[in-house]
């Protein structure tokens, strides 16, 4: 965000802004000199944003710098899958490949997955599918295939069961898997200490099922 509070996007049109979101982004992987992370996770574009051409020809520009300037720091580029157009998992393979980032990788987002119109058995594997090749992190977390609630993992009605083998079929065997979960409030709400328990049952739960 800038401090107006205007989200900054990859898909910026207008040169100038673009390039002050590029900036933006640089700073934030330029941190991983001094605290090193892995990955930067980006979203192609804001929620609603559609499969406009001027902005998939902004997001190269803009994603063309930023591959190669956080190679140069040991940062891993991912984009994620969200439920724009631009973020749909078969366009983010299709960019890749149109435009050759062979640089910039995926990032699978399990629980943005399980919203949509498919039959729920065949989302969360329709969409890894084309992912499957260049995914390198996975964001974990439940719903129940209506809204985006970042549930603790069998908190929602994703099956497990079945989006697991799923997983375990990336081409990167040591997929590292982030838990993203929403702090739940209100006044019946539970307390962090109750959600942070909740949460490492759930994880305990997972890698259970996992091996």
């Amino acid at each position: 965000m800038r401090e107006s509070g205007i989200p900054l996007s990859v898909c910026e049109v207008e040169r100038v802004r673009r390039i002050e979101a590029m900036d933006e982004f640089k700073r934030a992987i330029d941190v991983a000199e001094e605290l090193p992370f892995p990955r930067m996770v980006l979203h192609m574009g804001g929620s609603r944003e559609t499969a406009d051409p001027r902005k998939r020809d902004a997001a190269f520009s803009t994603l063309e710098h930023l591959v190669l300037h956080a190679k140069h720091i040991g940062v891993t580029l991912c984009v994620e899958n969200t439920l724009n157009e631009m973020g749909q998992p078969a366009y983010l393979r299709s960019f890749v490949d149109e435009t050759r980032l062979t640089g910039l990788r995926f990032n699978f987002d399990i629980g943005h997955a399980h919203l949509g119109d498919e039959a729920a058995a065949d989302r969360i594997a329709k969409a890894f599918d084309p992912m499957r090749e260049l995914v390198a992190g996975v964001h974990l977390h439940d719903n129940h295939g209506e809204k985006d609630e970042h549930l603790p993992p069998f908190e929602g009605s994703i099956e497990w069961e079945t989006a697991i083998p799923v997983l375990k079929s990336a081409n990167d065997k040591n997929l590292p898997i982030v838990l993203e979960l929403k702090e739940k409030t209100g006044v019946d709400a539970p307390d962090m200490t109750e959600q942070l328990a909740a949460a490492r049952t759930a994880m305990d739960r997972f890698e259970k099922a996992w091996n």
